[in-house]
């Protein structure tokens, strides 16, 4: 009867060895608990955003700092000069649709989102080199197009810089930037096919 028992305890534990190995297909698998444990980490972190306005799918891949005590704009980001909107790589926005932005046509791609932050008003481009580090690479003659927008001062503090896309409608959405107590709101149309 013992041997019983521990031939069944042997055979459970490999059978169990064996589930954990068939769910790790190199990609790795995160429960809400360890997600949001994920979110306590004090650094940068790689992010995604994807979304779908329509039938244009929109996907935003950027590296998500914190703010860790430390003064943000005017310091760590410093006024006046071109951000990557993000840390280390430059953040990058794909669409597979042509689309309007502040009133200008811009044709469906891969982009670099870069922001240039002021103390009333901020400048927003979309940049044709997505694949640079930092703005050490950054070329003004390469912007597809900037323009000027006011930020939205907000109550609730955003520790991890945030990228969210609002769908509005099938052809409407709004692009949602957040850090520390600042919000910049971008909307945008897709062009339907």
């Amino acid at each position: 009867m013992r041997y019983l028992l521990y031939f069944s305890l042997v055979i459970f534990t490999l059978t169990s060895c064996q589930q954990k190995k068939d769910n790790t297909d190199g990609h790795e698998h995160h429960t809400p608990s360890l997600q949001s444990e994920a979110d306590t980490v004090k650094k940068s972190l790689p992010k995604e955003t994807h979304a779908m306005i329509g039938d244009a799918h929109i996907t935003i891949k950027y590296t998500a700092p914190v703010v860790k005590g430390r003064v943000i704009w005017g310091g760590l980001v410093p006024y006046n000069e071109v951000w990557v909107t993000g840390a280390h790589r430059a953040t990058s926005f794909e669409i597979n649709r042509d689309f309007n932005i502040n009133g200008q046509s811009v044709p469906a791609g891969k982009y670099a989102i870069f922001t240039i932050p002021g103390e009333e008003t901020w400048t927003f481009i979309l940049n044709k080199n997505w694949d640079q580090h930092l703005a050490d690479d950054y070329d003004a003659n390469l912007d597809i197009l900037r323009f000027t927008v006011a930020p939205e001062k907000s109550e609730e503090h955003q520790e991890r810089l945030s990228y969210v896309i609002e769908k509005i409608s099938e052809s409407e959405g709004v692009l949602k930037i957040s850090w520390e107590k600042i919000n910049l709101v971008i909307p945008f149309t897709v062009e339907r096919s």
